[in-house]
């Protein structure tokens, strides 16, 4: 019975994700088209992406290194890229890559329960840094700065929201009463969408996870802050110079503003890493932006390539790497 119910679920999520792919191919298959437009990028940028995004993964590992100190940097590191490329590739997304990730770190030697402890507190905490995005990102787009002319200042804002965030987030973890009105706030917002949900019951959640993370970090908050706010905004920074590559130019606001649909659109459930939704979305939000069709599709392509596509060989190799060392076979921790 339980072997039927497993591969039961097993179906369902396969089928979902089939569907959903039935229902963006023709988006997808319009950006992958531009394939062999990509010989007009200067090797340069390749380069420089892949330097962005590796810094947006190793902010990850740190991170993770706060929470699991006695981990050793090899499984630490192998275990993201592969928990990663899984969450990229089978049905259930970041649900899946967590469970990939948190079995290696077992089988490297950390106890069950502080991974599970370690996990929760980094989803929290990067899960914050997600949701605080749209706040940051409405003031951006109505105080309208000049177009972008150079990839600098497309930089100077990814550096500006990363203070933002940094900021933010401290205030929510030292600030008792700032955290109380948020969670009120939110409250607010839920009980006007359902009525069942009280204001006070949301209040007191987002307190204890509050209280979660801030213990998970004790005496590290800034570092932690850092490196969340840098894992985001350096992801941010490689759709920037996607851009810049393809000879694009457009407000930073107006690319942050894409950017933050793009996370959300792959939150969407219907296919692994939102792929095709995410393709179709950003496209669109840069058009509106004032880029030119061709010049968004072939950004989209190119910062896809290097965001999506290239992390999924870079864990398998990983992963790889993590079953042939000693340390895969070490027992996990009492």
């Amino acid at each position: 019975m339980g072997t039927a119910r497993r591969w039961g679920w097993r179906a369902v999520g396969l089928t979902v994700t089939g569907v959903g792919l039935y229902v963006v191919a023709p988006s997808l298959v319009a950006v992958l088209d531009q394939w062999p437009e990509l010989q007009r990028v200067r090797p340069a940028w390749f380069v420089f992406l892949v330097l962005l995004e590796a810094g947006s993964m190793a902010a990850l590992w740190f991170l993770l290194r706060i929470t699991l100190p006695t981990t050793r940097w090899f499984v630490n590191a192998s275990s993201q890229l592969a928990g990663n490329a899984a969450a990229r590739v089978l049905p259930g997304g970041n649900a899946t890559g967590s469970v990939v990730q948190a079995s290696m770190l077992v089988r490297g030697g950390q106890s069950p329960g502080a991974v599970a402890a370690a996990m929760g507190s980094m989803g929290l905490l990067t899960t914050g840094m997600l949701l605080a995005l749209p706040l940051l990102t409405v003031p951006a787009v109505i105080i309208r700065p000049p177009p972008a002319r150079q990839l600098q200042l497309g930089l100077v804002v990814s550096l500006v929201m990363a203070l933002l965030l940094i900021g933010l987030g401290f205030a929510l973890l030292k600030w008792d009463r700032f955290v109380h009105a948020v969670g009120r706030g939110v409250g607010h917002v839920l009980h006007v969408v359902r009525r069942r949900i009280s204001v006070s019951s949301v209040a007191a959640t987002v307190t204890a996870q509050r209280d979660t993370v801030a213990a998970a970090f004790a005496g590290q908050w800034l570092r932690a802050l850092a490196f969340a706010a840098a894992n985001r905004m350096l992801d941010y920074a490689a759709l920037v110079a996607s851009l810049y590559a393809v000879g694009a130019r457009a407000r930073p606001s107006m690319v942050l503003l894409a950017y933050v649909i793009a996370l959300g659109l792959a939150l969407i459930p219907l296919t692994p890493g939102g792929l095709g939704f995410v393709e179709a979305g950003l496209t669109t939000i840069l058009v509106l932006a004032g880029v030119s069709a061709d010049q968004a599709v072939l950004g989209t392509l190119l910062y896809r390539l290097i965001s999506f596509w290239l992390p999924i060989p870079v864990g398998a190799l990983a992963w790889a790497g993590w079953r042939l060392h000693p340390t895969a076979a070490s027992p996990p921790v009492a």
